[in-house]
């Protein structure tokens, strides 16, 4: 018996050593084979614009593995000059190093023999991703030459590839912008990437469940920050995450910003304009067109969600800014104007605090209005020409509380394929408490509202590019202004009788009036050029407010003459009616060459 099983074991021990020195034996001499052929498919697949080096290529044919170390894809400058020549240089090129990329259950027969690669599993440890962008105008324009999928590109050397998991772990990526010679540098580090059954062969470019050959990617991004080209702001983020079998894209905690507090961003820039900053904890794309991103550059998603956002305006009328002409630069003009192709089916904005604020040049106070709460529901959100074609209405539903009290409902509708830019908005404020304007009113005007029991304010408007126009309903009453005046060590003192006078003589303390009439504000706007789309909607509703509280230009006049008439009873009548119209012109104006509103923008 013992000399049977040193017959077996010997025999075994001889077969493992021949097997071994088989293996080793192909390993050895197919590398070159193996190492030729990899290359052939990098030139192959990129049109001979990148080419690969490497420091060691190790197989092992027992196990089917196949090693390889410090890898580096890189373009070559040559060949992309001669396509920027031609006008066929792509905006993108790439350099790519691996210190290791793994291939595990790899068949050499195969792909020698039947020209068909097969992988379990690819690992690429620590990738260093630099993509650089040059703009070239050429490729905004649509090509005439039909680009080539990439199975047409390697089918001369293999007929199918196949791979069931590719993991990038901590990637690094850096992303270099090149334009007119000025380099601009942002990067990302630390980013995982797991790609899930590749399939590259006759078929698989037309199968609608893969996202360029693959059934799924999913990416996780760290913490990121990148700061704008002018230096004076920064957009951040806590986590990116994106997956294209769910096809959805998250981000959290996202917020753009300033990167200099409000005095010393203001001193840098030496201009006037707004100070901006916006934060969500929650930015969510759902069934997002990532093939239509990748192949046309057009953004689609049937539903973006935003939820738990900030977003505070604030400018210092210190700083002044050059007129500008906004006509045409609404925001469904703008979405018209864009570059790249849009289209989200809705967009939910959800328990959003939006604030403007201002401090004034001539008080030197901040004046602030909020809207609290807010949500909006925002439908057909496109500039797809074809998209508008069957519906060409962009809708605005926005529900929020005014000052943390009234509430506002607006519905705004805009014709995105109206060359004047028309659109409406109807809307209503509930029941509120005057005196809470005091916010703004107080510090940027200096007068302040002593009592007022708004009951409703209701509105319905139409507007393009140079007019707004509609219907002002406004249902209060007890409505008591006071003037105020700052004295110089600081403290603020109550005007009684320039009081007294608005609001006997130009303010309707009801509406309906004492005479039981009931007004009603017909708007008819028309708009300074340099006003932005939010400062005209403003100033048309304030037109309503005017009209409704008694400040039609008809009866201030009217009221005035009346009160110059009586001016034997008042001691300097002339001075008294002169500071009451002063008053009235800057409740509802701002003084000549001031560009934003004193409420809101």
């Amino acid at each position: 018996m013992k000399a049977v099983w040193k017959w077996i074991i010997g025999i075994f021990v001889i077969l493992l050593i021949v097997l071994g020195g088989v293996v080793w034996y192909f390993s050895v001499h197919w590398k070159p084979i193996v190492d030729q052929k990899f290359r052939e498919i990098v030139l192959a697949s990129t049109d001979s614009l990148y080419t690969v080096d490497y420091d060691d290529l190790d197989i092992n044919l027992a196990l089917g593995n196949v090693t390889i170390s410090n890898l580096v894809l890189r373009s070559d400058s040559n060949v992309y000059a001669r396509l920027e020549g031609i006008n066929k240089a792509p905006d993108n090129r790439f350099q790519i190093e691996v210190a290791k990329l793994k291939f595990r259950n790899f068949s050499i027969r195969d792909m020698l023999l039947n020209k068909e690669l097969y992988l379990k599993n690819v690992v690429l440890d620590t990738p260093s991703v630099h993509m650089i962008n040059k703009y070239h105008s050429y490729n905004d324009t649509a090509s005439t030459e039909k680009s080539k999928p990439l199975y047409d590109k390697i089918k001369n050397t293999l007929k199918r590839i196949r791979i069931t998991g590719i993991d990038l772990n901590k990637v690094n990526f850096k992303y270099s912008q090149i334009q007119k010679s000025i380099y601009q540098d942002f990067e990302i580090k630390k980013v995982n990437i797991q790609i899930q059954d590749v399939l590259v062969d006759s078929t698989s470019i037309s199968d609608a469940t893969r996202f360029y050959h693959t059934k799924m990617v999913d990416i996780e991004v760290p913490a990121f920050t990148y700061r704008t080209p002018d230096g004076f702001y920064k957009v951040d983020f806590d986590q990116l995450k994106i997956n294209t079998r769910n096809r959805n894209i998250m981000l959290t905690k996202v917020a753009y910003q300033p990167i200099l507090g409000k005095s010393a961003y203001y001193k840098a820039k030496g201009k006037g304009g707004s100070y901006v900053v916006m934060k969500f904890d929650t930015v969510r794309f759902e069934s997002f067109d990532f093939n239509s991103l990748l192949r046309n550059k057009k953004i689609y998603a049937a539903k973006a969600q935003l939820k738990n956002g900030l977003l505070d305006i604030y400018s210092d009328k210190h700083y002044k800014s050059t007129p500008v002409n906004k006509v045409g630069r609404s925001p469904h003009q703008a979405l018209m104007h864009m570059k790249t192709q849009l289209a989200i089916d809705t967009v939910l904005v959800q328990n959003a605090d939006i604030s403007y604020s201002e401090l004034s040049d001539k008080y030197n106070q901040v004046g602030k209005i909020t809207f609290d709460k807010s949500y909006a529901t925002i439908s057909n959100m496109t500039n797809d020409v074809s998209s508008l074609a069957k519906n060409k209405w962009m809708r605005v539903d926005v529900l929020t509380k005014v000052m943390n009290s009234g509430r506002l409902h607006v519905l705004f509708g805009f014709d995105m394929t109206s060359k004047t830019g028309f659109h409406t908005y109807k809307g209503t404020v509930g029941a509120m408490q005057a005196p809470a304007f005091n916010k703004i009113l107080k510090p940027l005007l200096n007068v302040e509202l002593a009592s007022g029991n708004i009951k409703k304010i209701a509105f319905d408007m139409e507007a393009t590019d140079h007019r707004n126009w509609g219907k002002f309903n406004f249902d209060y009453d007890d409505l008591k202004i006071t003037i105020l005046e700052k004295k110089e060590d600081g403290t603020v003192k109550r005007k009684g009788f320039i009081s007294l006078l608005v609001n006997e003589l130009l303010v309707n303390g009801s509406n309906p009036n004492l005479s039981g009439e009931y007004i009603i504000g017909k708007v008819n706007w028309h708009r300074h050029a340099d006003h932005t789309f939010f400062k005209t909607l403003w100033q048309s509703l304030l037109d309503g407010i005017k009209q409704c509280v008694g400040l039609s230009k008809e009866r201030e006049a009217k009221l005035m003459r009346t009160a110059d008439r009586a001016q034997h009873t008042v001691e300097k009548a002339n001075t008294v009616v002169g500071k009451t119209k002063s008053f009235v012109s800057k409740l509802f104006k701002k003084k000549k060459g001031d560009e934003e509103s004193k409420v809101a923008e």
